[in-house]
C-alpha cells in the first residue's frame, strides 16, 4: 500500500529526482495514451496525478490551443514538472489531491492520466469528484497495470526479494486496479459512463547505454519493489540479493537494452 503521506515525502522525492528513469521505463505506454486521445479534440485537459509532467508536457505541446492542467499531491514532482514546462504557455502544474480538488473555472473536456490513479484510498469517492468537475460528456482517459503475474519485471523480482505481498489486493498501490470488474464497479459507482478496457502490452526499458545491465540496476535501487527491500538488507546479505537481481537482469539484456514485459489497460470512460 502506497499511502498519500508517503507521495508527498520520500516516494514523491524518489521520482521526482529519478523522473528520466521513469519516463523512460514507460516511454511505450506514452506512446500508446498520446495515440489514445490524439483524436479528442478538447480545449481543456487535466492530467491526474501528473508526476513530473512527461504526459501533460507532450500533451501541451501537441495541443497548442489547448489549456493543459497537471495536478499532484507531491510538492517536488510538481516543482519538477513547471521546470521542464517553464517554456510552455498552455501548461501548468498545480499541487493539490486530485481526489478532492475543486478548481475555479477550470472545467476539463478530457482527463487523462498515465498510472496516477491507483493510489487513491477511496477511488469511488475520488472519481465522484473528478466527474463533478469535469465539463458535461467529458472523456477519461487512464492507464493502470494489468497483474502482476503479466508484469514480470515487478513480480518475477518480488519473488527472488521475497515480497511476495507486491501487486496483491486492492489497497492503493501500482497493481490496485489489475481487475477488470473492480475497475468497471469503482468508475461505475462514482456516475461514469461507457466505461471500456483495452488491454495492452508495452516493453518496460529498464536499462540502456553502453552498460545497461549497470543502467537496470541503478532504476530497481531506486524505484519498484526491489527499492525497498534492499534498502533493509546490509553487507553480505545485500551484497547477495544484488547479485540475484543483476543475474536476473542479465537474462533481459538484448544488446545496449534490459527491457521486460509489461502489461496494462488503457481504460476510457465518459461524463
Amino acid at each position: 500500500m502506497t499511502t498519500g503521506t508517503e507521495w508527498r515525502d520520500a516516494v514523491g522525492r524518489n521520482w521526482a529526482e529519478n523522473y528520466r528513469l521513469t519516463d523512460r521505463a514507460f516511454s511505450g505506454l506514452t506512446e500508446r495514451l498520446l495515440a489514445r486521445i490524439g483524436g479528442i479534440g478538447a480545449r481543456g485537459m487535466l492530467d491526474v496525478g501528473c508526476g513530473a509532467g512527461e504526459l501533460s508536457l507532450a500533451i501541451a505541446r501537441g495541443n497548442p490551443g489547448a489549456k493543459v492542467v497537471g495536478v499532484d499531491i507531491s510538492a517536488e514532482l510538481v516543482a519538477a514538472a513547471r521546470e521542464r514546462g517553464e517554456a510552455l504557455a498552455n501548461a501548468e502544474f498545480v499541487e493539490a489531491d486530485a481526489a478532492h480538488w475543486q478548481p475555479s473555472g477550470f472545467a476539463p473536456e478530457l482527463l487523462v492520466s498515465r498510472h496516477g490513479v491507483m493510489f487513491f484510498e477511496v477511488p469511488v469517492t475520488a472519481f465522484a469528484n473528478l466527474r463533478a468537475l469535469a465539463a458535461p460528456g467529458a472523456q477519461l482517459v487512464f492507464s493502470c497495470f494489468r497483474s502482476a503475474s503479466l508484469n514480470p519485471w515487478a513480480a518475477d523480482l518480488a519473488k527472488l526479494l521475497d515480497v511476495p505481498e507486491f501487486g496483491q489486493g486492492t489497497a492503493p498501490g501500482p497493481f490496485a486496479f489489475a481487475d477488470e470488474g473492480y475497475v468497471h464497479g469503482v468508475l461505475g459507482n462514482a456516475g461514469w459512463q461507457d466505461i471500456a478496457l483495452e488491454p495492452v502490452d508495452f516493453a518496460y526499458i529498464a536499462g540502456a547505454g553502453d552498460d545497461p545491465i549497470e543502467d537496470a540496476m541503478e532504476l530497481f535501487r531506486r524505484i519498484g519493489p526491489a527499492a525497498p527491500a534492499l534498502k533493509a538488507l546490509k553487507g553480505e546479505e545485500r551484497t547477495r540479493a544484488e547479485g540475484w537481481v543483476r543475474d536476473w537482469v542479465s537474462e533481459h539484456r538484448s544488446g545496449n537494452l534490459v527491457a521486460f514485459p509489461a502489461a496494462a489497460w488503457i481504460v476510457s470512460a465518459r461524463n
